[in-house]
């Protein structure tokens, strides 16, 4: 026995407008089709914090620029001193600083020359081994491995411990050489 298949059911007419009316007007459930007011009034604040949010952020910004640009303005020769003041030794003058190889055997650690308690490096946290090449910063006698304060001081003129710099303010170009310059 062959099936037959389901009656196709008959597509019903298409509503004319006035009857669509009419039937939203009869259907309580209507309102829910449409989204609720509060969560229209949830978009319009989230926005409006959003905004908010974005003026600070470009307000600081600009506050930070315009410092800048008037320090660098009104304060030039100072300015440029002071950028020159930390900007790092020249190979010459990283390699006059004295080197040493390191012992642990010796008295004269790391921690019994300087105010350091580790006997590592500050740069790399690695602890000083047996042969390992140091260098010795002068004045505040902090030690680093070679490699490692040499990086340092390509960029920097002062030490990584406790910021005392290593360029004497007379190793340092005057104003006038700075200006000319």
């Amino acid at each position: 026995m062959a099936q037959t298949p389901p009656p196709i059911p008959p597509i019903p007419p298409i509503p004319s407008p006035t009857s669509i009316r009419t039937l939203c007007d009869q259907d309580p459930h209507h309102d829910q089709l449409q989204p609720p007011n509060h969560l229209n009034s949830m978009v319009i604040l989230a926005a409006i914090f959003c905004a908010f949010v974005c003026a600070l952020g470009l307000n600081s910004m600009l506050q930070c620029v315009f410092q800048c640009a008037n320090r660098a303005l009104t304060e030039p020769v100072q300015w440029v001193a002071s950028r020159r003041l930390n900007s790092g030794l020249k190979k010459e003058e990283m390699v006059a600083l004295p080197t040493t190889t390191y012992s642990a055997n010796l008295n004269t650690s790391p921690s019994s020359s300087s105010s350091s308690s580790s006997s590592g490096c500050a740069i790399c946290l690695v602890d000083f081994s047996d042969g390992d090449k140091i260098r010795v910063l002068p004045k505040c006698n902090h030690w680093f491995h070679v490699a490692c304060i040499d990086k340092w001081l390509l960029h920097h003129s002062s030490c990584p411990t406790c910021r005392h710099r290593l360029k004497s303010s007379g190793s340092m170009p005057s104003l006038a050489e700075i200006v000319t310059t």
